[in-house]
């Protein structure tokens, strides 16, 4: 076996890189379903607050607690992705030394 295929895995990891990017930049397109409807209820209770002359902090607090736990979720995305890498990469060279050895174990 050559070397490892982990094409997949790269393209994953910067796709999630590029998505953890976007959610530093408060992009909704970084978020997923549960997250987009956390912050547009918080944007919709805050504009609502906004009307009625009351404090809009701990909605804004909310929304920024979910933009903080959207990247905590892309960079363990990351992370998990990096061990994949790793493992077939471990997996590969393994491979290629029990290749090797059972070449060239013969009575030669």
């Amino acid at each position: 076996m050559g070397t490892p295929d982990t094409n997949r895995i790269d393209r994953e990891i910067r796709t999630t890189q590029r998505k953890l990017e976007e959610a530093q930049r408060r992009e909704m397109s970084a978020l997923n379903g549960r997250e987009r409807r956390a912050i547009l209820a918080a944007a919709t209770s805050g504009s609502a607050k906004v009307v009625r002359h009351k404090s809009t902090s701990r909605v804004e607090e909310k929304a920024a607690a979910t933009w903080e736990s959207a990247q905590i979720r892309l960079q363990a995305e990351i992370n998990a992705l990096q061990v994949e890498r790793d493992e077939a990469v471990k997996r590969a060279a393994a491979d290629k030394a029990a290749k090797k050895a059972a070449k060239s174990s013969g009575w030669w």
